[in-house]
């Protein structure tokens, strides 16, 4: 009895460049209170430099054409979530994407439970 051939799985894409190369080695974006919960959208200066930015930027200004967090960044881009703040940071301070802070972000650190199960549940959906 001869096993059928079947075609070997796909291996998903994987970066050639360790994650902290994409930041110059960098752990902090250059607002370091960016939290991973905050949310990112695409600004206007990010729509018209899009086709002048590379690789993993290039990506997180498609990624924030509809608002996701830094979080999900880092999960669609499959860095540490350090490498998507240090990235995301970056393109903020460019003006080429807004960020939103969490709701409590002004309350000294206390959490919303809900928003917090929301990232949590979008993360679980990837």
């Amino acid at each position: 009895m001869s096993v059928p051939e079947t075609d070997p799985p796909e291996r998903p894409y994987t970066r050639l460049t360790r994650p902290y190369a994409l930041t110059g080695g960098r752990t902090e974006p250059p607002d370091a209170s960016l939290a991973i919960e905050a949310l990112v959208e695409m600004s206007w200066r990010g729509y018209d430099a899009r086709d002048d930015v590379r690789f993993e930027k290039a990506e997180i200004l498609d990624l924030t054409q509809r608002t996701i967090s830094v979080a999900e960044v880092a999960a669609h881009l499959d860095v540490p979530l350090g490498v998507a703040r240090v990235l995301v940071g970056d393109l903020a301070e460019e003006g080429l994407v807004i960020i939103h802070p969490p709701p409590d972000a002004d309350t000294g650190g206390a959490q919303d439970p809900k928003l917090l199960e929301k990232v949590l549940h979008g993360l679980r959906t990837l």
